[in-house]
C-alpha cells in the first residue's frame, strides 16, 4: 500500500519519491525532503519516479531509478537505551535514469554546473574549516585526541582499508593494491595499516599479511583525526577517511571511484575514472555537503544547514566528553532522577546515582584507572563530609543546581528542570569561592557571534516575557501613583544558599524591606513574596500586615516579568530576579553577592568589584550559553537555551502530573498552618 504525505503546498508541482524501510517519521521525511511529494511504501509497477530507502537498494519497478540513503557527514551520538537522532542524509548508492533525485547523489550533483554559486563556494571554505578544527565527521564525532597505537615518527602512509558506501566489487583485492603499493612507495616501516569494523575474515589476513611484511597495523577501527594529521599520504579506497584527509590537505592516492575521485584533487590509480573536468576542494565539499546532503534540525523537525548541525554536534561532543568524566550522582531527590538522568546520559551507559557518601566514593574511586570519575552532587543536599572523602581519595566534585531558565513550574512542586549548571569549583551563589562561573565572566572572551547570539536571547527572553519559573498569572492590575519612584522587591526564600552564603548583613526578607524603605522614604515599593514560599514549601514567609509597614503594596499572582515591564528599580538580596530586570534595562540595586554584581551593571550597597566591566550581552553570554546545561524536553537531547524558550510555550510539556498537583495541595496546607502559627500571637494579644 502507498500512502502519500500531505504539507499542503502545491502538490502537482513536485516530483514523486517513494520511501520504503526508513527511520524516519512523517515529519522528519518532509522536512529532508521539502521538494518532494513523498509516497510512503512500494512504488506502483508501471511507475518511474525515484524510490529510495535506507541502508540497502529497495525493490522498484524496471523503469525507476533507485537510492540507498546513508547518515551524511556529520552525525548523532548513539544515546544509551535511546536511538540515535536523525540529522542528515544522503543518497550512498543511486542506479537508474536521470531524475529529480539526482540531486540527493553527490556524484550526480558534481557532473552538474547548474547548482553553481560563488558564495557558496565561500561557504564551503568556512565550513571545511570549520570541520577541520573541530575534528568533526564520520563516526568518530566523539573522539578525544589520541596517539593510541600510532607510530612514534611523524610522516608515515596511512592505509585505511574502509570500504566507501557504495561497496566495492572485490575489496580484498583493491586493499592488497593498496597496501602493497603504500609499501612501495613509502616502506614497510612507515606505512600504518587501519582496520575497520565490522571484522572479516580477509580483513584479518590482510592485516595479518601486512604486519607479516613489517608493516604498522592497527586491527580496530581508530579516529582518524589524529592519523590523518601526521600522515604525509592516504591510501583510500572511497571511504570517509580519505575524504577527511582531503579536506585536511593531506595527499590522498585513491584505489577504488568515489564522489572525491577523478577531478584532479587525487591521485587515482589505474581504472579510476577521469571526470570530464576538474573540481577544486571546495567545490566537491559543496556539492556533497551543502547541496547533495540534506539536514534535519533534531529539535524542531524543519530543514537546516550544515553549519548548525556542526555547532549542534560540536555541543553534544562538549556534552558527552564532560558526562564521561562522571562516575556517580549523588543527593539527587528521587523526583529529580529522571530529568537528570538525561543530562548525564552518555553514548556508553546511563548516569549512575548512589546514595551514601561511601557507596559515591566506591562507584567513583573504580574509575580511576581510566580519566578520574567525578562525584555529581546536587549543591544544596551535599551530605557531610563529601567533600573530605572526596579529597582523600582524590576524587573531583561537580556541584549540580537549578539553571536560571528552568520549567514552567517550580522546582519545589516537583517540576522536572529544563537547565541545570555544573560548577567543579564551587556554585555561583557562594562569593567565598571563584565559580567557575565567575571564571567564565572574569577571563572569558566574547567574540562579536557569541554576543550578537546574546542580544538575540535578550530581546527573545524579555518579548516572551521568561523568568525563572514562568508561571502563569495576569497582567498588572493596580493603578501606581503619578511621580513616584517604583521599587520592586523580590522576596527570597530565607534559607537558600544563595542568602546564606551570599546575602552578608541582611537578616531575611523583611530586614531587605525595612533597608529599602530607610534609603527609599519616598519611593513606592511593591513587594512580591517568593514563589516557593508563597507554595508553603520554603522558609521566608513575612506576614502582609508586617510587610506593609515598609512595603506599598504586598503583590501575589502577577509575574514577575509583568511587573519589571512596569517598575523603574528593583532592589535585591541576591534574586535571580535582579538579572531578569537587567535584560530589561531596569535600574537594580544590590544589598547582596549575587552573580550578576559588581561588573559595572548594578548599583551595590556593599563594594564589590570583580576586576572588570562586561555589557549586559557579555553577561547573558557567560550566565546562560556558556555556563548552563540545557536539555529539549521532546527529544532529552542536548541543546541551547533557545530551544527551551521556545518549549516554555507549549503548555502541554509542562502539565502537571500526579506528583506535582500533590505536592501542590501539601504546600497549601503548609502555608495556611504558617498563616494561622503568624496570627497567634497577635490574636493573643487582642483585647476580648
Amino acid at each position: 500500500m502507498t500512502v502519500a504525505l500531505r504539507d499542503g503546498g502545491a502538490e502537482a508541482t513536485r516530483p514523486l519519491l517513494a520511501v520504503q524501510s526508513t527511520p524516519l517519521d512523517d515529519a522528519e521525511l518532509t522536512a529532508l525532503f521539502p521538494d518532494f511529494r513523498i509516497l510512503r511504501g512500494a512504488a506502483s509497477p508501471d511507475s518511474d519516479y525515484p524510490v529510495l530507502a535506507w541502508s540497502r537498494m529497495p525493490r522498484a519497478p524496471a523503469k525507476a531509478p533507485v537510492l540507498a540513503m546513508a547518515d551524511g557527514l556529520l552525525r548523532a551520538p548513539p544515546r544509551a537505551r535511546l536511538p540515535a537522532a536523525p540529522i542528515g542524509a544522503v543518497c550512498a548508492r543511486i542506479s537508474g535514469p536521470a531524475s529529480p533525485a539526482d540531486t540527493l547523489d553527490p556524484g550526480r550533483v558534481l557532473a552538474s554546473t547548474a547548482w553553481h554559486a560563488p558564495d557558496l563556494f565561500e561557504r564551503a571554505e568556512r565550513a571545511i574549516s570549520a570541520l577541520v578544527r573541530t575534528r568533526l565527521g564520520g563516526a568518530w564525532w566523539n573522539a578525544e585526541p589520541s596517539e593510541a597505537g600510532l607510530p612514534a615518527q611523524d610522516r608515515f602512509a596511512l592505509v585505511s582499508l574502509e570500504a566507501p558506501p557504495a561497496g566495492l566489487p572485490d575489496p580484498p583485492a583493491v586493499f592488497r593494491t593498496m597496501i602493497e603499493t603504500a609499501i612501495a612507495e613509502n616502506g614497510a616501516a612507515r606505512t600504518l595499516v587501519i582496520g575497520t569494523e565490522p571484522r572479516s575474515a580477509a580483513s584479518s589476513r590482510l592485516l595479518a599479511g601486512a604486519a607479516a611484511q613489517g608493516c604498522i597495523v592497527i586491527a580496530d577501527p581508530i579516529p582518524p583525526w589524529s592519523a590523518i594529521e601526521r600522515a604525509t599520504s592516504v591510501y583510500a579506497a572511497g571511504g570517509e577517511t580519505g575524504f577527511l584527509a582531503l579536506l585536511a590537505g593531506v595527499k590522498v592516492r585513491c584505489f577504488a571511484p568515489s564522489f572525491y575521485s577523478g577531478w584532479g584533487v587525487t591521485e587515482d590509480a589505474a581504472g579510476v575514472p577521469r571526470r570530464e573536468f576538474g573540481r577544486t576542494v571546495p567545490e566537491i565539499f559543496a556539492g556533497a555537503c551543502l547541496v547533495a546532503t540534506r539536514y534535519l534540525d533534531p529539535y524542531r523537525k524543519c530543514p537546516a544547514r550544515f553549519e548548525d548541525l556542526l555547532e549542534i554536534v560540536e555541543q553534544w561532543r562538549r556534552v558527552e566528553r564532560a558526562n564521561q568524566r562522571v562516575a556517580v550522582c549523588l543527593g539527587m531527590s528521587f523526583w529529580k532522577r529522571r530529568r537528570v538522568a538525561d543530562f548525564f546520559r552518555t553514548s556508553r551507559a546511563e548516569a549512575t546515582f548512589a546514595r551514601t557518601v561511601k557507596e559515591a566514593i566506591g562507584i567513583a574511586s573504580r574509575g580511576l584507572a581510566q580519566p578520574r570519575g567525578s562525584i555529581a552532587v546536587w549543591a544544596s543536599r551535599a551530605p557531610a563530609g563529601l567533600a573530605e572523602a572526596a579529597a582523600r581519595h582524590g576524587i573531583p566534585l561537580i556541584r549540580v543546581e537549578d539553571g536560571f531558565i528552568r520549567s514552567v513550574g517550580l522546582g519545589s512542586d516537583f517540576m522536572p528542570a529544563a537547565s541545570l549548571v555544573l560548577d567543579s569549583r564551587g556554585m555561583h551563589f557562594d562569593p567565598s569561592v571563584q565559580s567557575d562561573l565567575e571564571l567564565i565572566l572574569r577571563e572569558a572572551e566574547f567574540p562579536r557571534d557569541l554576543t550578537d547570539r546574546a542580544r538575540r536571547l535578550i530581546e527573545m527572553l524579555v518579548a516572551r516575557g521568561v523568568t525563572k519559573y514562568n508561571l502563569p498569572s495576569g497582567a498588572p492590575t493596580l493603578e501606581f501613583p503619578a511621580g513616584r519612584r517604583l521599587i520592586l522587591v523580590p522576596g527570597q526564600v530565607e534559607d537558600d544558599l544563595s542568602v546564606r552564603l551570599g546575602g552578608g548583613e541582611v537578616r531575611g526578607n523583611l530586614d531587605l524591606l525595612r533597608r529599602v524603605r530607610d534609603a527609599n522614604p519616598d519611593a513606592f515599593i511593591l513587594y512580591k513574596p517568593h514563589p516557593d514560599v508563597e507554595a508553603g514549601h520554603r522558609k521566608g514567609l513575612v506576614p502582609d500586615a508586617e510587610a506593609r509597614g515598609f512595603a506599598d503594596s504586598v503583590i501575589r499572582d502577577v509575574s514577575t516579568a509583568a511587573l519589571l515591564a512596569e517598575i523603574g528599580e528593583l532592589h535585591t538580596l541576591t534574586s535571580l530576579a535582579g538579572f531578569e530586570a537587567l535584560l530589561r534595562g531596569r535600574r537594580v540595586v544590590v544589598y547582596g553577592r549575587p552573580f550578576y554584581a559588581g561588573w559595572g551593571l548594578t548599583t551595590d550597597a556593599a563594594p564589590l568589584d570583580r576586576g572588570r566591566r562586561l555589557s549586559i550581552e557579555q553577561l547573558v553570554a557567560g550566565a546562560l550559553i556558556l555556563y548552563p546545561r540545557y536539555i529539549d524536553p521532546v527529544t532529552r537531547l542536548p541543546c541551547g537555551p533557545e530551544v527551551v524558550i521556545e518549549r516554555l510555550d507549549n503548555p502541554e510539556l509542562w502539565r502537571p502530573g500526579a506528583l506535582v498537583t500533590a505536592r501542590r495541595w501539601q504546600g497549601a496546607l503548609l502555608r495556611r498552618c504558617s498563616e494561622w502559627l503568624a496570627r497567634g500571637p497577635a490574636l493573643a494579644r487582642a483585647p476580648r
